[in-house]
Protein backbone atom coordinates (compact mmCIF):
# COMPACT_ATOMS: atom_id res chain seq x y z
CA UNK A 1 0.00 0.00 0.00
CA UNK A 2 1.64 3.48 -1.04
CA UNK A 3 1.75 5.79 1.73
CA UNK A 4 0.48 8.68 0.27
CA UNK A 5 -2.88 9.10 -1.72
CA UNK A 6 -2.41 9.01 -5.43
CA UNK A 7 -2.99 11.60 -7.04
CA UNK A 8 -4.83 11.79 -10.72
CA UNK A 9 -2.68 11.61 -13.27
CA UNK A 10 -5.10 14.18 -15.27
CA UNK A 11 -4.93 16.60 -12.79
CA UNK A 12 -0.83 16.03 -12.93
CA UNK A 13 -1.25 17.03 -16.58
CA UNK A 14 -3.41 20.03 -15.78
CA UNK A 15 -0.73 21.33 -13.33
CA UNK A 16 2.02 20.65 -15.17
CA UNK A 17 0.46 21.41 -18.91
CA UNK A 18 -0.88 25.07 -17.58
CA UNK A 19 2.57 27.14 -17.97
CA UNK A 20 3.68 24.95 -20.67
CA UNK A 21 0.15 26.53 -22.26
CA UNK A 22 1.57 29.97 -20.93
CA UNK A 23 4.54 29.25 -22.81
CA UNK A 24 3.50 28.89 -25.97
CA UNK A 25 0.22 30.39 -26.52
CA UNK A 26 1.39 34.00 -27.46
CA UNK A 27 3.54 32.76 -30.00
CA UNK A 28 1.37 33.27 -33.03
CA UNK A 29 1.47 36.97 -31.83
CA UNK A 30 4.94 38.07 -31.76
CA UNK A 31 5.29 40.16 -34.97
CA UNK A 32 1.82 41.75 -33.87
CA UNK A 33 2.88 42.21 -30.30
CA UNK A 34 6.34 43.96 -31.92
CA UNK A 35 4.29 46.34 -33.80
CA UNK A 36 1.80 47.03 -30.92
CA UNK A 37 4.24 48.02 -28.44
CA UNK A 38 6.75 49.39 -30.75
CA UNK A 39 9.75 47.25 -30.02
CA UNK A 40 12.35 45.35 -32.31
CA UNK A 41 11.51 41.98 -33.13
CA UNK A 42 14.48 40.40 -30.81
CA UNK A 43 13.53 42.24 -27.74
CA UNK A 44 10.13 40.41 -28.33
CA UNK A 45 11.26 37.03 -28.81
CA UNK A 46 12.83 37.76 -25.57
CA UNK A 47 9.90 38.00 -23.24
CA UNK A 48 10.37 34.46 -23.55
CA UNK A 49 13.84 34.36 -22.50
CA UNK A 50 12.61 36.37 -19.57
CA UNK A 51 9.67 33.69 -18.94
CA UNK A 52 12.00 31.13 -19.03
CA UNK A 53 14.32 32.87 -16.56
CA UNK A 54 11.37 33.43 -14.00
CA UNK A 55 10.84 29.55 -14.85
CA UNK A 56 14.10 28.91 -13.37
CA UNK A 57 14.07 31.52 -10.80
CA UNK A 58 10.88 30.18 -9.12
CA UNK A 59 12.10 26.13 -9.80
CA UNK A 60 14.92 27.34 -7.11
CA UNK A 61 12.18 28.62 -5.05
CA UNK A 62 9.00 26.53 -4.48
CA UNK A 63 11.31 22.88 -4.03
CA UNK A 64 12.92 23.61 -0.76
CA UNK A 65 9.25 26.09 0.17
CA UNK A 66 7.18 22.54 -1.05
CA UNK A 67 10.11 20.09 1.57
CA UNK A 68 8.46 22.59 4.81
CA UNK A 69 5.42 23.21 4.25
CA UNK A 70 4.02 20.38 1.69
CA UNK A 71 3.09 20.13 -1.97
CA UNK A 72 -0.68 21.52 -2.53
CA UNK A 73 -0.46 25.09 -0.47
CA UNK A 74 2.45 25.42 -2.89
CA UNK A 75 1.04 24.55 -5.59
CA UNK A 76 -2.17 27.09 -4.83
CA UNK A 77 -0.06 30.21 -4.34
CA UNK A 78 1.61 29.61 -7.50
CA UNK A 79 -1.40 29.58 -8.90
CA UNK A 80 -2.28 32.83 -7.58
CA UNK A 81 1.17 34.69 -7.85
CA UNK A 82 0.91 32.97 -12.05
CA UNK A 83 -2.73 34.88 -12.16
CA UNK A 84 -1.14 38.22 -11.03
CA UNK A 85 1.45 38.00 -13.71
CA UNK A 86 -1.34 37.10 -16.11
CA UNK A 87 -3.31 40.44 -15.05
CA UNK A 88 -0.62 42.51 -15.40
CA UNK A 89 0.39 41.30 -19.02
CA UNK A 90 -3.11 41.99 -19.74
CA UNK A 91 -2.75 45.80 -18.81
CA UNK A 92 1.02 46.15 -20.50
CA UNK A 93 1.22 49.00 -22.59
CA UNK A 94 5.02 48.52 -23.49
CA UNK A 95 7.89 45.91 -23.96
CA UNK A 96 9.13 46.34 -20.38
CA UNK A 97 6.33 45.99 -18.40
CA UNK A 98 5.10 43.20 -20.38
CA UNK A 99 8.36 41.92 -19.71
CA UNK A 100 8.37 42.21 -15.41
CA UNK A 101 4.91 40.40 -15.89
CA UNK A 102 6.08 37.69 -17.64
CA UNK A 103 9.00 37.31 -15.36
CA UNK A 104 6.02 37.47 -12.40
CA UNK A 105 3.71 34.98 -14.26
CA UNK A 106 6.89 32.64 -14.87
CA UNK A 107 7.60 32.58 -10.72
CA UNK A 108 4.36 31.13 -9.93
CA UNK A 109 4.37 28.77 -13.22
CA UNK A 110 7.17 26.83 -12.30
CA UNK A 111 5.14 24.90 -9.73
CA UNK A 112 3.84 23.15 -12.56
CA UNK A 113 7.19 21.50 -13.71
CA UNK A 114 8.99 21.26 -9.79
CA UNK A 115 5.80 20.40 -7.80
CA UNK A 116 4.51 18.83 -10.54
CA UNK A 117 7.59 16.04 -10.54
CA UNK A 118 7.92 16.39 -6.65
CA UNK A 119 4.35 15.27 -6.87
CA UNK A 120 4.74 12.66 -9.55
CA UNK A 121 8.34 11.35 -7.51
CA UNK A 122 6.40 11.30 -4.42
CA UNK A 123 3.39 8.86 -5.17
CA UNK A 124 5.21 6.61 -7.89
CA UNK A 125 8.54 4.66 -8.00
CA UNK A 126 10.88 2.89 -10.00
CA UNK A 127 9.64 1.14 -13.21
CA UNK A 128 6.12 2.95 -12.48
CA UNK A 129 7.84 6.42 -12.71
CA UNK A 130 9.17 6.02 -16.03
CA UNK A 131 5.61 4.93 -17.31
CA UNK A 132 3.71 7.47 -15.35
CA UNK A 133 6.18 10.65 -16.72
CA UNK A 134 5.73 8.48 -20.63
CA UNK A 135 1.99 8.60 -20.25
CA UNK A 136 1.90 12.31 -18.71
CA UNK A 137 4.74 13.44 -21.71
CA UNK A 138 1.83 12.05 -23.89
CA UNK A 139 -0.73 13.77 -22.71
CA UNK A 140 0.93 17.21 -22.21
CA UNK A 141 2.14 17.10 -25.74
CA UNK A 142 -1.22 18.88 -26.02
CA UNK A 143 -0.47 21.81 -24.39
CA UNK A 144 2.45 23.28 -26.36
CA UNK A 145 0.43 23.02 -29.24
CA UNK A 146 -2.81 23.86 -28.03
CA UNK A 147 -1.30 27.25 -26.70
CA UNK A 148 -0.46 28.18 -30.41
CA UNK A 149 -3.84 27.56 -32.01
CA UNK A 150 -5.82 28.98 -29.19
CA UNK A 151 -3.43 31.89 -29.20
CA UNK A 152 -3.67 32.48 -33.12
CA UNK A 153 -7.74 32.38 -32.80
CA UNK A 154 -8.03 34.95 -30.28
CA UNK A 155 -5.42 37.14 -31.76
CA UNK A 156 -7.24 37.26 -34.57
CA UNK A 157 -10.85 37.60 -33.69
CA UNK A 158 -10.22 39.13 -30.14
CA UNK A 159 -6.77 41.03 -30.25
CA UNK A 160 -3.43 39.47 -28.38
CA UNK A 161 -4.28 40.95 -25.05
CA UNK A 162 -6.94 38.55 -24.40
CA UNK A 163 -4.54 35.71 -24.72
CA UNK A 164 -3.65 36.55 -21.03
CA UNK A 165 -7.35 36.78 -20.30
CA UNK A 166 -7.97 33.37 -21.38
CA UNK A 167 -4.56 32.25 -19.73
CA UNK A 168 -6.43 34.21 -16.34
CA UNK A 169 -9.75 32.07 -16.50
CA UNK A 170 -7.86 28.90 -17.42
CA UNK A 171 -5.70 29.13 -13.87
CA UNK A 172 -8.65 30.23 -11.75
CA UNK A 173 -10.15 26.37 -13.05
CA UNK A 174 -6.87 24.56 -12.43
CA UNK A 175 -6.62 26.37 -8.69
CA UNK A 176 -10.15 25.18 -8.11
CA UNK A 177 -9.60 21.61 -8.96
CA UNK A 178 -6.47 21.50 -6.90
CA UNK A 179 -8.30 22.97 -3.60
CA UNK A 180 -10.78 20.50 -4.40
CA UNK A 181 -8.80 17.59 -5.97
CA UNK A 182 -4.76 17.47 -4.76
CA UNK A 183 -3.91 15.15 -2.45
CA UNK A 184 -1.20 16.34 -0.65
CA UNK A 185 1.91 13.62 -1.70
CA UNK A 186 4.24 14.80 1.25
CA UNK A 187 2.62 14.27 4.87
CA UNK A 188 4.05 16.11 7.31
CA UNK A 189 5.79 12.85 9.18
CA UNK A 190 7.84 12.53 5.90
CA UNK A 191 9.27 16.31 5.95
CA UNK A 192 12.92 17.23 7.14
CA UNK A 193 15.51 20.15 7.06
CA UNK A 194 18.20 19.06 3.73
CA UNK A 195 21.14 21.18 3.63
CA UNK A 196 20.79 23.22 0.36
CA UNK A 197 24.84 23.34 0.25
CA UNK A 198 25.51 19.62 0.75
CA UNK A 199 22.82 18.61 -1.48
CA UNK A 200 24.08 21.48 -4.45
CA UNK A 201 27.34 20.09 -4.20
CA UNK A 202 26.12 16.36 -4.72
CA UNK A 203 24.36 17.26 -7.63
CA UNK A 204 27.05 19.16 -9.12
CA UNK A 205 29.47 16.41 -8.77
CA UNK A 206 27.04 13.97 -10.04
CA UNK A 207 27.81 13.33 -13.75
CA UNK A 208 24.59 11.74 -14.48
CA UNK A 209 22.33 14.40 -12.92
CA UNK A 210 24.32 17.16 -15.01
CA UNK A 211 23.97 14.77 -18.44
CA UNK A 212 20.56 15.06 -17.62
CA UNK A 213 19.88 18.14 -16.92
CA UNK A 214 22.05 18.79 -20.29
CA UNK A 215 20.46 16.78 -22.50
CA UNK A 216 16.76 18.20 -20.84
CA UNK A 217 17.51 22.09 -21.39
CA UNK A 218 19.29 21.54 -24.84
CA UNK A 219 15.71 19.79 -26.02
CA UNK A 220 13.55 22.27 -24.80
CA UNK A 221 15.86 24.81 -26.19
CA UNK A 222 14.91 23.51 -29.69
CA UNK A 223 11.84 23.67 -29.10
CA UNK A 224 11.18 27.34 -27.38
CA UNK A 225 13.38 28.30 -29.97
CA UNK A 226 11.14 27.36 -32.82
CA UNK A 227 7.93 28.98 -30.65
CA UNK A 228 10.47 32.20 -30.49
CA UNK A 229 12.21 31.90 -34.15
CA UNK A 230 9.29 30.22 -36.11
CA UNK A 231 6.55 32.77 -35.96
CA UNK A 232 8.90 35.10 -37.56
CA UNK A 233 10.10 32.28 -40.13
CA UNK A 234 6.24 30.94 -41.07
CA UNK A 235 4.56 34.71 -40.50
CA UNK A 236 7.09 37.05 -42.06
CA UNK A 237 9.03 35.57 -44.42
CA UNK A 238 7.07 32.66 -45.69
CA UNK A 239 3.52 34.55 -45.41
CA UNK A 240 1.23 32.05 -43.73
CA UNK A 241 -1.26 33.31 -41.63
CA UNK A 242 -0.98 33.33 -37.51
CA UNK A 243 -4.11 31.49 -37.45
CA UNK A 244 -2.57 28.97 -39.93
CA UNK A 245 0.55 29.29 -38.10
CA UNK A 246 -1.35 28.51 -34.88
CA UNK A 247 -2.95 25.46 -36.27
CA UNK A 248 0.26 23.41 -37.06
CA UNK A 249 1.04 22.70 -33.65
CA UNK A 250 -1.51 20.35 -33.65
CA UNK A 251 0.45 18.14 -36.04
CA UNK A 252 3.84 18.50 -34.25
CA UNK A 253 1.61 17.51 -30.57
CA UNK A 254 0.42 14.85 -32.46
CA UNK A 255 3.80 13.35 -33.05
CA UNK A 256 5.07 14.24 -29.38
CA UNK A 257 2.27 12.20 -28.39
CA UNK A 258 3.02 9.52 -30.45
CA UNK A 259 6.33 9.90 -29.54
CA UNK A 260 5.49 9.37 -25.96
CA UNK A 261 3.18 6.79 -26.53
CA UNK A 262 5.97 4.71 -28.17
CA UNK A 263 8.15 5.75 -25.10
CA UNK A 264 6.14 3.24 -22.78
CA UNK A 265 5.30 0.69 -24.88
CA UNK A 266 9.14 0.95 -25.05
CA UNK A 267 9.47 0.20 -21.64
CA UNK A 268 8.36 -3.25 -21.30
CA UNK A 269 11.24 -4.49 -23.87
CA UNK A 270 13.78 -2.23 -23.63
CA UNK A 271 16.27 0.79 -21.15
CA UNK A 272 14.88 4.20 -20.72
CA UNK A 273 18.63 4.94 -21.37
CA UNK A 274 18.22 3.04 -24.71
CA UNK A 275 14.91 4.84 -25.41
CA UNK A 276 16.38 8.25 -25.03
CA UNK A 277 19.26 7.47 -26.87
CA UNK A 278 16.73 6.33 -29.77
CA UNK A 279 14.79 9.93 -29.71
CA UNK A 280 18.58 11.76 -29.78
CA UNK A 281 18.96 10.45 -33.09
CA UNK A 282 15.69 10.56 -34.92
CA UNK A 283 15.54 14.49 -34.04
CA UNK A 284 19.65 14.78 -34.65
CA UNK A 285 18.57 13.44 -38.03
CA UNK A 286 15.79 15.51 -38.18
CA UNK A 287 17.40 18.57 -37.46
CA UNK A 288 20.17 17.64 -40.02
CA UNK A 289 18.19 17.04 -42.53
CA UNK A 290 16.15 20.40 -42.14
CA UNK A 291 19.73 22.53 -42.00
CA UNK A 292 20.80 20.76 -45.62
CA UNK A 293 17.84 21.81 -47.38
CA UNK A 294 17.97 25.39 -46.12
CA UNK A 295 20.79 25.38 -47.22
CA UNK A 296 20.25 24.54 -50.28
CA UNK A 297 17.52 26.83 -50.80
CA UNK A 298 19.97 29.80 -49.80
CA UNK A 299 21.91 28.80 -52.35
CA UNK A 300 19.08 28.28 -54.68
CA UNK A 301 15.79 29.55 -54.04
CA UNK A 302 12.84 27.12 -53.37
CA UNK A 303 9.01 27.81 -53.71
CA UNK A 304 7.76 29.17 -50.38
CA UNK A 305 5.08 26.19 -49.98
CA UNK A 306 8.41 23.52 -50.14
CA UNK A 307 10.01 25.30 -47.34
CA UNK A 308 6.98 25.71 -45.38
CA UNK A 309 6.44 21.82 -45.68
CA UNK A 310 9.89 21.07 -44.88
CA UNK A 311 10.07 23.48 -41.47
CA UNK A 312 6.67 21.70 -40.72
CA UNK A 313 7.86 18.02 -40.99
CA UNK A 314 11.32 18.62 -39.83
CA UNK A 315 10.00 20.02 -36.34
CA UNK A 316 7.21 17.24 -36.18
CA UNK A 317 9.83 14.70 -36.52
CA UNK A 318 12.02 16.44 -34.12
CA UNK A 319 9.39 16.43 -31.14
CA UNK A 320 8.42 12.81 -31.86
CA UNK A 321 12.16 11.82 -30.83
CA UNK A 322 12.22 14.77 -28.52
CA UNK A 323 8.99 13.32 -26.49
CA UNK A 324 11.57 10.10 -26.08
CA UNK A 325 13.96 12.20 -24.76
CA UNK A 326 12.21 14.06 -22.16
CA UNK A 327 10.51 11.78 -20.27
CA UNK A 328 13.17 9.48 -19.82
CA UNK A 329 15.68 11.58 -18.86
CA UNK A 330 13.15 13.25 -16.15
CA UNK A 331 12.75 9.80 -14.82
CA UNK A 332 16.28 8.97 -14.64
CA UNK A 333 17.84 11.89 -13.38
CA UNK A 334 16.90 11.53 -10.07
CA UNK A 335 16.61 8.17 -9.02
CA UNK A 336 19.21 8.56 -6.46
CA UNK A 337 17.65 11.54 -4.30
CA UNK A 338 14.36 10.25 -3.51
CA UNK A 339 15.47 11.83 0.35
CA UNK A 340 15.36 15.29 -0.73
CA UNK A 341 13.24 15.26 -3.72
CA UNK A 342 11.46 18.43 -3.78
CA UNK A 343 14.28 20.10 -3.32
CA UNK A 344 16.33 18.16 -5.48
CA UNK A 345 13.61 18.81 -8.18
CA UNK A 346 13.87 22.62 -7.20
CA UNK A 347 17.52 22.69 -8.00
CA UNK A 348 17.82 20.46 -10.81
CA UNK A 349 14.73 22.49 -12.62
CA UNK A 350 16.85 25.76 -12.04
CA UNK A 351 19.67 24.28 -13.58
CA UNK A 352 18.56 23.29 -17.04
CA UNK A 353 15.76 25.98 -17.17
CA UNK A 354 18.76 28.34 -16.74
CA UNK A 355 20.21 26.60 -19.81
CA UNK A 356 16.61 26.96 -21.41
CA UNK A 357 16.57 30.60 -21.36
CA UNK A 358 20.47 30.74 -22.25
CA UNK A 359 19.42 28.30 -25.24
CA UNK A 360 16.31 30.78 -26.47
CA UNK A 361 18.25 33.47 -25.84
CA UNK A 362 20.58 32.46 -28.31
CA UNK A 363 18.29 32.69 -30.78
CA UNK A 364 17.09 35.60 -30.15
CA UNK A 365 20.99 37.35 -30.80
CA UNK A 366 20.84 34.88 -33.77
CA UNK A 367 17.75 36.17 -35.79
CA UNK A 368 18.34 38.29 -38.69
CA UNK A 369 15.20 37.58 -40.47
CA UNK A 370 15.79 35.11 -43.09
CA UNK A 371 15.82 31.04 -42.51
CA UNK A 372 18.86 29.40 -42.27
CA UNK A 373 20.10 30.81 -38.30
CA UNK A 374 17.32 28.58 -36.90
CA UNK A 375 17.99 24.85 -38.67
CA UNK A 376 21.74 25.14 -38.07
CA UNK A 377 21.06 26.36 -34.50
CA UNK A 378 19.04 23.50 -33.87
CA UNK A 379 21.38 21.13 -35.58
CA UNK A 380 23.93 22.30 -33.42
CA UNK A 381 22.13 21.29 -30.23
CA UNK A 382 21.12 18.13 -31.45
CA UNK A 383 24.97 17.47 -32.04
CA UNK A 384 25.45 18.80 -28.48
CA UNK A 385 23.03 16.17 -27.25
CA UNK A 386 24.63 13.33 -28.28
CA UNK A 387 27.96 14.28 -27.32
CA UNK A 388 26.52 14.24 -24.12
CA UNK A 389 24.69 11.07 -24.27
CA UNK A 390 27.74 9.43 -25.02
CA UNK A 391 30.37 11.52 -22.73
CA UNK A 392 28.77 12.40 -19.39
CA UNK A 393 26.69 9.26 -19.42
CA UNK A 394 28.42 6.34 -21.25
CA UNK A 395 29.67 4.74 -18.12
CA UNK A 396 25.96 4.03 -16.89
CA UNK A 397 23.58 1.93 -17.94
CA UNK A 398 19.56 2.39 -17.02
Amino acid sequence: MPSVLLPAIWLIVLIVGLPMLSETVYSPSLPAIAHALQSSETLVEHTLSIYLFGFALGTLFWGKISDIFGRKPCVVLGLVIFSLGCLGCYFSKSIEVLMISRLIQAFGGSIGSVLGQAICRDAFHGPELGRVYSAIGASLALFPALGPVCGGVIATHLGWVNIFLFLILFALGVLSLVVSQLPETHPKADRHSVSLSQLTARLISDKNVLGYGLIIAGCNGIAFSYFAEGSFCLINVLGVSAQRYGLSFMLIAAASMMGGLLSRYLQSSCSSKKIMSCGLWVAGGATGCFSLITLFHSALGLPSFIMISVILCSQIICSFGMSMIISNALALSLMDYQYAIGAASSLFGFFYYCLISVFTFLMGVLHNGSLLPMPLYFLALSCFMVVVRYTLLKDREA
